[in-house]
């Protein structure tokens, strides 16, 4: 069976920036084993299966790999394989419901200019109490930052649209672009605090455009750093609502992350979350893409 794979390049238009995906459009038939063997040869942080759907209850299956593990779901990847799936079908401005690891949600397919963006809504929002005293100042070490280094405003908290991510605060961009986290232990701070990745942002722009810069890192699923994560900057705009991190008028809060510049892979996500009693309750994240190239694997 020969298997179409894309390498895209999600949250961008500019080819090797953004974060890479990789994209096997026709997975029908591959095992288990079989898809983390590819995921781990394409080497990126994710790789997106794309299945026939079973059912009249949804469009499209879609599976994720990390080069070490599966997981229930991925931002960029998501964006990335919807990406592809238009483009091979031709698709115009629609809606398609995609089945995977955390549930049925939809994806909006905008088509302008003959070319795609993708919307994506996240799962269910959930928060973590605050993580707080010894274990505060664990995870502080690991990720190479100093109590000094810390957003007083900004709470350490474990947030989830569906893929759970550990958010932290700080003061100064040039901190940001200038950590250097301590892997090991942030694998072993993860037995502590089940989480898929340590995401650190800042308030600390120069553009108004951007109201967020960050970096994330996920050293327990075999991603060292993840260039620019939907499913970090998702997570951080139901944060900065529920945290009060935010001006909005009751109902809807948008924003631009920036995500990738310290290791030179660059890229913007457009969040929107719906807002209900000044609570964060639907999470959407927006992405372009472009493709890097294409290939076929026969197995």
């Amino acid at each position: 069976m020969k298997y179409r794979v894309y390498q895209v390049d999600a949250f961008t238009k500019e080819k090797f920036k953004g974060n890479p995906a990789g994209v096997i459009a026709n997975a029908d038939g591959l095992t288990e084993s079989q898809m983390q063997i590819l995921a781990r040869e394409l080497n990126n942080s994710e790789t997106a299966f794309i299945f026939s759907p079973e059912d009249s209850s949804y469009d499209v299956r879609i599976r994720f790999f990390t080069p070490t593990v599966e997981v229930p779901s991925c931002g960029h990847a998501t964006i990335s394989a919807h990406y592809v799936r238009a483009i091979e079908n031709q698709l115009l401005s629609s809606t398609v419901m995609q089945k995977i690891g955390i549930g049925t949600l939809p994806v909006d397919i905008v088509l302008e200019e003959n070319d795609y963006r993708i919307i994506m809504t996240q799962g269910k929002v959930e928060f973590s109490e605050p993580i707080e005293n010894k274990m505060r100042n664990s995870l502080f070490s690991a990720l190479d930052l100093e109590e000094s280094d810390i957003n007083e405003k900004c709470p350490v908290q474990l947030v989830s649209t569906g893929n759970s991510k550990i958010i932290v605060g700080i003061k100064s961009r040039d901190k940001l672009n200038s950590l250097a986290p301590h892997l090991q232990n942030l694998i072993e701070f993860n037995k502590e605090f089940q989480n898929n990745g340590y995401f650190v942002f800042t308030f600390d722009s120069d553009c108004p455009q951007l109201l967020t810069h960050a970096r994330m890192f996920a050293p327990q699923i075999g991603i060292p750093e993840d260039p620019v994560t939907g499913n970090g900057n998702g997570p951080l705009g139901a944060y900065l609502v529920f945290n009060n991190l935010v001006n909005h008028d009751g109902r809807l809060f948008e924003f631009r992350g920036q995500q990738g510049e310290a290791i030179g892979r660059t890229g913007v996500v457009k969040v929107k979350v719906e807002i209900e009693d000044n609570l964060p309750k639907k999470v959407q994240i927006e992405g372009q893409a472009v493709i890097a190239f294409y290939t076929e694997i026969e197995i």
